[in-house]
């Protein structure tokens, strides 16, 4: 037996806050970290979805028969005989997507319905096999045609109300000195992680687990076991290793198909998405249309704020994308009006996408920001500057902290804002036009109830154990720093084991929120494990151990606008006769409270204004109203930003501390995102003198809109 001592050396100043690389970086890189897909089990079978042919209608016979007939193959799994489960439930984040539901009816709401699993002894035989399937419809009409004039769009209350209004907006408007009336679009993006999604099911000893690549386990426990109707602890989901998630790894087919066809079969079961499943199965961020109407006096004071968002969603599901969020807290005005409205069309559901709400409502927010600004004769900096709110715009709440302002002005003195002449079209570089532009960014900060497991070894070490999911951020490497700062060792006498849904309830790796609440539990229970030590006793073989549990501290916190910020810039080369638009250079730089590691999180910033540069120039998912379906789904048709459109980015951040938050630490995972495509499509109007109010900002675009042309 050995005696517990802290030990202060190197943690003098504390592991969080400097940089470190990621402690499962030698195991990743070697290839000895394994994700969902490549863990080996004995007995394993091979499941391979068959999705649906048509976009609407129902089946009317399925040739089981002949598939079963072929080799290897072990089940046929269809809505004729798979197991039952039940949808009516509320879970963790909300009512379950039925699309998750599989084999439940006859009933095909979009192209690309799960109708049937197939099994075998090989992924090969089981691919084949799904692939020969005949199936049957009976087709109907559909409809896949999103636009801004549907008139069946409905107001849904999700995780925010749908309508916000206050004032007279109308009224307002009349009075405004200058108005600004516009209406923008993004089109449907995807996910593109590069794991897809896996997940293997078996049966051991009674209890059920779930080997799988998801965003929380906690979560999935709670799905799986509420669809199946199966004690929570009967159950057990793994997930160590995430190759990407967005939002995407949550509850879906293939995870409910492999435990329904271990089920059936009392052996292991895989089930792999293939890239172009995962476009028809796994969830996207929906098309956008907005309208936005500034109305401003002489200085540029906002008098009337409105945004109204439109988003679609599937006929099985509500799922809306809450782009009228972002205004609701960036600017106040004294008629402020905000919607989020949806139309339902025979599409999957859409579902969350890095910065939900945030990536595409802050596009249409900041590009008329910038039009206002234009109009009123100002810089696009000091009228937002002018248009700072004391409180949350719509909650009368205080920030806890709002340090937008000095974002703005450490990124202008970095960025040479100053130098900028404000008029377009002036600066050339040979056949390139160039231009410069500004927007802001935000993300909310929340935290939810997370638990966490510390130990003290025998042998002098510590591990803790939290059921949080790495997804690629370094989470896991934030919480070994967090943890040896909260135990006053150094990291290196500290493991975190994560992703494991044995210990104990946590938060989702989602909203900007994963770190924030795992590093409070974990520092909770690093405090009540310190003080057990302080006590002196030895420690016995199997270690001391204490588990935290912060729901009530989380309840506790005073109410507040808790928020990341951040100002974006960006510079655009242009050539108006081959339509090619090169961002040239980024900044970001960011409030986003204390940074734990500011290696790992440069790149989250980073990776953020990068898929910006993607968003405004390149994705887009195109559906064709024929058949229902997406054209190109793969990532050879669906376009996404690669090293060559990627300039230098660089991103940074000013302090932003929040004295009455325990952790300090707010998001980062999303706010990168946030704003990068307002800033290069603004800079596009600086080059060139057009607006471009329509994502993404493509060659035939600007070719079609020329130079010195109003919008396109």
């Amino acid at each position: 037996m050995t005696t517990a001592a802290t030990d202060t050396r190197a943690t003098a100043q504390g592991a969080a806050g400097t940089a470190h690389v990621r402690v499962e970086g030698r195991e990743k890189v070697t290839g000895a970290a394994r994700y969902s897909g490549e863990i080996p089990f004995a007995e394993l079978a091979h499941g391979w979805l068959a999705l649906s042919t048509v976009a609407r209608g129902r089946i009317q016979s399925l040739d089981a028969d002949s598939a079963l007939a072929m080799p290897g193959v072990l089940a046929v799994l269809h809505h004729g005989n798979a197991p039952r489960v039940d949808t009516d439930y509320v879970g963790m984040l909300g009512a379950p997507d039925p699309t998750c539901a599989v084999f439940q009816h006859d009933r095909v709401p979009h192209l690309g319905w799960p109708v049937a699993l197939v099994v075998a002894e090989t992924s090969e035989q089981a691919r084949e096999a799904a692939e020969s399937l005949v199936v049957h419809y009976a087709q109907q009409e559909h409809d896949v045609e999103f636009s801004a004039a549907r008139p069946e769009a409905r107001a849904v209350d999700t995780f925010i109300p749908a309508v916000v209004e206050k004032g007279d907006l109308e009224a307002e408007l009349a009075a405004s000195d200058v108005v600004v009336d516009e209406e923008y679009t993004t089109p449907e993006e995807h996910h593109g992680m590069m794991e897809p999604h896996a997940a293997t099911a078996r049966w051991d000893g009674g209890r059920l687990e779930l080997v799988d690549s998801n965003q929380g386990a906690t979560w999935i426990l709670g799905e799986i076991a509420n669809l199946f109707s199966l004690d929570p602890a009967s159950v057990r989901v793994r997930s160590e290793h995430v190759g990407g998630g967005f939002g995407s790894k949550g509850v879906r087919a293939h995870q409910v198909a492999a435990v329904m066809a271990a089920t059936v079969l009392q052996r292991p079961v895989r089930v792999v998405m293939t890239r172009r499943q995962m476009f028809y199965l796994t969830g996207y961020r929906s098309p956008t249309a907005h309208r936005l109407r500034l109305g401003a006096d002489a200085g540029g004071r906002l008098r009337a704020l409105e945004h109204r968002c439109l988003s679609l969603t599937s006929t099985v599901h509500e799922f809306v994308e809450p782009g009228a969020g972002p205004a609701r807290v960036m600017y106040d005005a004294d008629a402020h009006h905000t919607s989020n409205r949806v139309v339902p069309l025979d599409v999957p559901t859409p579902t969350f996408m890095r910065a939900p709400g945030e990536a595409p409502g802050a596009f249409a927010l900041e590009s008329a920001l910038d039009e206002l600004a234009e109009k009123c004769g100002l810089d696009p900096i000091e009228l937002r500057l002018r248009n700072e709110p004391e409180r949350g715009p719509v909650s009368g709440l205080p920030f806890s902290s709002r340090n937008l302002v000095a974002c703005f002005r450490e990124g202008a003195r970095r960025f040479g804002w100053q130098d900028r002449d404000p008029r377009p079209g002036l600066r050339r570089d040979g056949r390139w036009l160039l231009g410069t532009g500004t927007a802001a960014a935000s993300f909310s900060a929340g935290a939810q109830p997370s638990s966490a497991i510390a130990t003290a070894e025998a042998d002098g070490t510590f591990t803790v154990r939290i059921a949080a999911a790495d997804i690629g951020t370094g989470a896991r490497t934030a919480l070994t720093l967090v943890a040896a700062d909260a135990l006053q060792v150094p990291p290196d006498r500290v493991r975190v084991r994560i992703g494991d849904s044995d210990f104990g309830p946590a938060m989702v790796a989602g909203g900007s929120m994963g770190t924030r609440s795992w590093s409070w539990a974990v520092t909770a229970a690093a405090a009540e494990l310190r003080e057990r030590l302080a006590l002196g006793a030895d420690i016995p073989p199997e270690g001391v151990t204490v588990r935290s549990d912060t729901t009530e501290a989380v309840g506790a916190l005073a109410q507040k606008e808790r928020h990341s910020f951040g100002a974006q810039f960006a510079e655009v080369a242009v050539d108006v006769a081959t339509g090619e638009v090169r961002v040239r250079r980024m900044l970001g730089v960011f409030a986003a409270g204390r940074i734990i590691n500011p290696l790992t999180a440069r790149g989250q910033f980073v990776g953020g204004m990068v898929w910006g540069i993607s968003m405004a120039l390149h994705e887009e998912a195109i559906r064709d109203r024929a058949s229902g379906g997406l054209y190109g789904a793969d990532l050879a048709g669906y376009h996404v930003a690669t090293h060559a459109d990627v300039p230098f980015v660089e991103a940074d951040w000013v302090e932003d501390p929040d004295p009455e938050d325990p952790s300090g630490i707010k998001g980062i995972g999303e706010i990168g995102i946030v704003g990068a495509a307002a800033a290069i499509a603004n800079a596009v109007w600086h080059a060139t003198g057009v607006r471009h109010r329509h994502l993404p900002i493509r060659p035939d675009r600007v070719l079609a809109a020329g130079s010195g042309g109003a919008h396109a």
